[in-house]
């Protein structure tokens, strides 16, 4: 009850103060982090949900949800299997979509730009975070390929479990993680009447510069 009270606290903050002038904006991952705070503070469930948007080589486009693990000046970090459908289309493909939509502030974050693997020591960092449960279930999982029912993958399961009884769990040198680094961000924050700000921010030189133009959209 005291999570669903913050939500509503929060629903028309961003309705009435709209997004802040260009000058007080210059750096996105400023902006970025002030709103995921506040997605947090809400009371939101996993503010940190994302779809992610992939294509293959030919064009074709998919999506679907994943977790932010990590963002800054560098990027946005997320991880997967690398034999997942997501990462066998940014080997094909290495430029995709992030979308971020946090209803009860009435704010999407758009970002888009190529995506790149991490290095194994930062993916090695990470999966060492994780429950043993879910680097169990890393071991376990084909991600993406067909199976035959649930027992099949129970008993795949139970086999790493098995092989790594009484010592840590490694990283799979076929899991780790992925950045990916903007060539364009757009914050929307809901307002009255379906006027709603837009700030799209796209580097003056390089993604990784650290340098923005700062456009307004309209609605």
């Amino acid at each position: 009850m005291r999570t669903h009270l913050r939500a509503i606290r929060t629903l028309t903050r961003g309705v009435t103060q709209g997004l802040p002038v260009l000058e007080a904006a210059e750096d996105p991952y400023d902006l970025f982090n002030d709103w995921f705070r506040d997605a947090e503070a809400s009371g939101l469930l996993l503010p940190e949900s994302m779809a992610l948007a992939t294509a293959t080589g030919d064009g074709r486009p998919s999506v679907r949800m994943v977790l932010l693990k990590g963002f800054g000046p560098g990027g946005f970090r997320f991880y997967t299997n690398y034999g997942s459908r997501k990462a066998t289309e940014l080997d094909d493909n290495p430029q995709a979509s992030l979308c971020f939509h946090w209803s009860v502030l009435e704010r999407q974050v758009r970002i888009e730009g190529r995506v790149e693997r991490l290095s194994a020591e930062d993916s090695a960092a990470y999966f060492a975070t994780r429950d043993r449960g879910s680097r169990i279930g890393a071991w376990a999982s084909a991600q993406s390929r067909p199976i035959a029912d649930r027992a099949g993958l129970e008993a795949q399961v139970a086999e790493a479990e098995a092989r790594f009884e009484g010592r840590d769990v490694p990283l799979p040198d076929f899991w780790g993680g992925y950045v990916l680094v903007p060539d364009r961000i757009e914050f929307w924050q809901g307002r009255a009447n379906r006027l709603h700000d837009r700030l799209e921010y796209t580097p003056r030189h390089t993604p990784h510069d650290g340098s923005w133009k700062i456009t307004r959209l309209q609605p």
